[in-house]
């Protein structure tokens, strides 16, 4: 199956850019498409400088919503906002007081690829921050969610030593312009080797096969992989070399994230989100590089004996215990309705082990939102994201959370994707009072609903 590659390369033009990420591309560019894949075939997309973050969503989206494996090569500048301090991928027209509405935020990314499945998506990423962003790295981590291998670095800004470069990136680069591709762990490691003298003890290594997003504490190049632990990273500016009686040898780790409020944990092995028209906001095959991770056995254990077989299995045979290969597989074979089952099993096991404002219990009202979304029921799919949205706001979390303003903009984006006017004006009023808790990010907002609701009521 043909791949997908996305390359991004992304900074502001004028004082604040801290890196020249756009000069990677053309050594990028210059990789046959399958080594930059990892497939027979695959399909590029390139992205330099982009000016808005709409653009950059729409093509985020298209790429996630390929069948096959996805890689993303990324280098550019985080930077975080001044409202709700989240960091974001700054593009072309990003300055500091406008960071929320002209950079793309870092969650989208995570929300765009929550549907795939971390044997087949990769991140390549090698970003550069100003003091608080790579601050928050340091002592948060760069959430790329579940859904994605992640390989990379967070490096600090030049200061006074003017602008940086994507070294990473372009180790990366020329390594692959040899035709060869070597498996993720292997070129991550070399491509670090090649840039050990300028980065020791700065950047913060990223080198997660997948099923877990980076966190703290990070590794330094140039040998040591994954996590190092007990040791924190360097603040830019007081950089030690420690002793080598007190490095730790490295550690490769894949805990999975805590949950935090506003953000479910989706599990690897989810299926890619279908491509329709691009909503306000986000929310709105196999890799042979991948850590291939075979079936679990599950033992067959006769009737009468107090054990259960796992619903997974025991309802979709072959797929392991991981419920979202099955309902991908259902998925892709055009089989809605049993995947709308089995995601239905999976939430109501989620509300009875942890209630129904509990991220897993969330997590799998959204898959089933977007399940429907994937059947063409826009009504079934408007109607659960305005469930998920009100569960969220009655838990306590804030009108402007991340996973509040996606809930009620998925929303908004299923609703005017009614062709019923019955089941349109029915919905509309309870939209309508949602959006007056939560605008979003994009001015008009309610107005677009109120002026709809409008235009249906003189229509009757």
């Amino acid at each position: 199956m043909p791949g997908t590659v996305l390359l991004l390369a992304a900074s502001p033009v004028g004082r604040g850019r801290l890196v020249d990420a756009a000069g990677v591309l053309p050594v990028l560019a210059a990789v046959a498409p399958a080594v930059l894949s990892g497939t027979d075939t695959a399909n590029v997309v390139e992205l330099a400088d982009p000016l808005e973050p709409q653009a950059v969503l729409t093509r985020l989206r298209a790429a996630a919503a390929a069948p096959g494996p996805l890689t993303l090569y990324i280098a550019g500048q985080l930077q975080l906002d001044r409202r709700q301090r989240l960091p974001h991928l700054a593009l072309a027209r990003t300055t500091a007081a406008t960071v929320r509405y002209t950079a793309l935020p870092w969650h989208w990314i995570r929300e765009e690829l929550r549907l795939r499945s971390a044997a087949d998506t990769v991140l390549v990423v090698d970003l550069h921050g100003d003091a608080e962003a790579w601050q928050y790295v340091a002592e948060r981590g760069l959430d790329c969610g579940a859904n994605a291998a992640v390989y990379g670095r967070v490096a600090p800004g030049a200061g006074r030593r003017g602008m940086a470069e994507p070294a990473y990136m372009k180790a990366v680069a020329t390594l692959l312009r040899s035709g060869h591709r070597p498996p993720l762990p292997r070129l991550h490691e070399q491509a670090l080797a090649r840039i050990a003298e300028s980065s020791a003890g700065r950047d913060l290594v990223l080198a997660i096969p997948g099923g877990s997003a980076p966190r703290p504490p990070f590794a330094h190049p140039p040998i040591r992989l994954g996590r190092l632990e007990g040791r924190a990273p360097t603040a830019p500016g007081t950089e030690q070399t420690p002793h080598p009686a007190e490095q730790h040898p490295p550690v490769i780790t894949r805990p999975a994230p805590p949950p935090t409020a506003g953000r479910a944990p989706y599990a690897a092995g989810q299926i890619p989100p279908a491509i329709g028209q691009a909503p306000s906001s986000p929310g709105t095959g196999q890799s042979p590089h991948a850590v291939k991770r075979p079936p679990q056995a599950v033992e067959q254990v006769p009737p009468g004996n107090g054990q259960r077989s796992h619903p997974v299995e025991r309802d979709f045979p072959g797929a392991g215990l991981d419920p979202h290969a099955a309902i991908s597989a259902a998925v892709q074979g055009g089989r809605h309705g049993e995947a709308d089952v089995l995601a239905a099993q999976q939430e109501q096991l989620a509300v009875g082990a942890h209630g129904a404002a509990s991220d897993e219990a969330l997590h799998w009202a959204e898959v089933r939102a977007d399940l429907a979304m994937f059947a063409g029921d826009a009504v079934r799919s408007c109607r659960a994201w305005l469930a998920v949205a009100g569960v969220r706001l009655a838990a306590g979390q804030a009108v402007d959370a991340p996973a509040v303003e996606a809930a009620v903009d998925r929303a908004h984006h299923q609703w005017g994707r009614i062709t019923a006017p019955d089941d349109a004006r029915e919905l509309g009023p309870a939209l309508a009072e949602l959006r007056l808790r939560v605008p979003g990010r994009r001015q008009g907002a309610l107005e677009n609903v109120q002026r709809q609701l409008r235009q249906l009521q003189a229509a009757r």
